[in-house]
């Protein structure tokens, strides 16, 4: 069988009973770093027998196989992350699917997340949600990143890099607009946790200074309110200004809860017409 458990995000005594129960248990261990895991094991002073192997995003995908063999031979495989649920941006995702092509029991120690925790603590809407993971790092990508999900109305969760936290949210302002409303949320059970609720804008400033591990929540668009059509005017104004077209078209669509891409086509549709 394989065992996916989850760990604590920083504070031990989120340690559950059964993942102390499935360490001291397992037949091998499956550790994103076997070196934070036997760590986190002596904090909890649990007694590990089972070897200890390294799973992580560089050989996730080679080191699977060798998993679901165990598996297969009668072993009870525990897969661990860093912190948090395996597979939720940790690796376990592609162990899964082939556990269920080769028709291998996986069961759950569930426990810590930090996209549940974060969510919670957000003070932004909980019923419909989309985790979107950590967003891309090259500019180009990331604008069209947040572009295509400017206008999605569920509230969305991400991971971020304290060192990348200030451009992310200014390009997140750029594309959601300025004023849809977000929380930081950092070093979740931590001593120093900390949750900074505001406007994009707003956080956009804060942020400079941000330390520790980081997760941003920001509320769904707003429902959409109109004919794209009645905003084609100002749309191409901005662009007269010298905004690229599709630019303008993403921030009067983020505003208005409109679609970008229909926003833009309309816009580009007028200014050919009118040349």
């Amino acid at each position: 069988m394989i065992v996916l458990a989850a760990t604590p995000l920083g504070n031990d005594d989120d340690a559950s009973p059964r993942l102390r129960a499935e360490l001291e248990a397992a037949d091998l261990i499956a550790a994103e770093d076997t070196r934070r895991l036997l760590n986190l094991a002596g904090r909890l002073g649990l007694e590990i027998s089972a070897p200890v192997v390294a799973y992580h995003e560089h050989n996730e995908r080679q080191s699977s196989g060798a998993l679901i063999e165990a598996a297969q031979a009668g072993k009870r495989v525990v897969v661990v992350s860093d912190a948090g649920m395996p597979s939720v941006s940790d690796p376990g995702y592609r162990l899964v699917a082939l556990a269920a092509e080769n028709e291998v029991p996986v069961t759950v120690v569930p426990g810590p997340s930090a996209v549940l925790a974060a969510l919670a603590l957000s003070g932004l809407a909980s019923d419909r949600f989309a985790f979107e993971g950590f967003p891309p790092r090259k500019d180009g990508e990331r604008r069209r990143f947040f572009g295509d999900l400017a206008t999605e109305p569920r509230t969305t969760i991400y991971f971020e890099s304290p060192r990348r936290v200030e451009v992310t949210l200014a390009a997140m302002a750029e594309a959601f607009g300025p004023d849809r409303r977000a929380a930081v949320c950092r070093e979740l059970t931590k001593t120093h946790e900390e949750v900074k609720r505001a406007s994009l804008a707003e956080l956009a400033q804060w942020s400079r200074e941000v330390r520790g591990e980081v997760t941003i929540v920001v509320e769904g668009a707003p429902a959409r309110t109109g004919d794209a059509t009645a905003h084609v005017p100002e749309v191409l104004a901005l662009a007269e200004a010298g905004l690229r077209l599709k630019d303008a078209a993403a921030h009067v669509a983020a505003r208005e809860g409109l679609r970008k891409n229909e926003l833009y086509d309309l816009a580009l549709a007028a200014r050919s017409e009118h040349s």
